[in-house]
Order: structure tokens, then sequence, then C-alpha cells
């Protein structure tokens, strides 16, 4: 009795330790996150809705995860009132650059902004 126990224990835990893969010490596969062809759009309803929502440094701080030469574009649709027809209008300023030139970039977005706020204001 006590050999077939023994017999049987031995063969489970001989089937455990060789049925684990073994670990190679390197891992050779990592796998990498990329951003290419980065577009951000932001829907707004007001003036505060635009302060609140995005600021140029929120921007400056996703083109900082964005790799050399890859394309960026930046849309801020503001919505309005209700037209005479029952449609709500709507105004959608978009800009398109280049990662190469975050600071060009930034600056456009900064003049977007600005303008928007103005066209909320009248």
């Amino acid at each position: 009795m006590f050999k077939k126990l023994f017999t049987c224990l031995a063969l489970t835990a001989v089937t455990l330790a060789f049925s684990q893969n073994p670990l190679k010490g390197t891992i050779s596969n990592l796998s990498e996150t990329k951003i290419t062809n980065l577009e951000v759009v932001v829907t707004v309803d007001s003036a505060k809705d635009i302060e609140d929502t995005f600021k140029v440094a929120d921007i400056k701080e996703i083109l900082n995860d964005v790799d050399s030469n890859e394309e960026i574009s930046f849309s801020l649709v503001c919505n309005g009132t209700k037209m005479s027809n029952g449609k709500k209008s709507t105004m959608t300023y978009k800009i398109e650059g280049n990662s190469d030139e975050p600071e060009e970039f930034l600056s456009l977005v900064t003049k977007l902004r600005k303008s928007a706020i103005k066209y909320y204001e009248n």
C-alpha cells in the first residue's frame, strides 16, 4: 500500500515539475506602443467648456509621446444654437501638422483656442 501511494505521489510530483515552462532569463518579446497619425477631436458647447476641457499644455504633453515625422491633427467642434430650420449650428476648427514641428503646431492650437472662445463671446 505504501509503495503504491509513494509511486503515485512521485509520478505526480515529477509530472508537475516537468510540465512547467523554464524561464530563459531574458524576455525577448517586449511589446512597444507607438503612436502614429495622431488626431484629437474636442467637442464643446460653450467658452467655459473650452477653458475647462483642454489646455495647450495638455496637447504639448500628448505631442511628447508621438514619434518624429508623424502626422498630427487637432479639431475643435463648437456647437452653437438652433437655427431657424431647427438644426443646431456648428463651427469646426481644424489644424494639421507634423510632430517634427511641435512649437509651430502648439502655436496654431493656441490661436485656434482663442478663436473658438471669441466665437462663443459673439
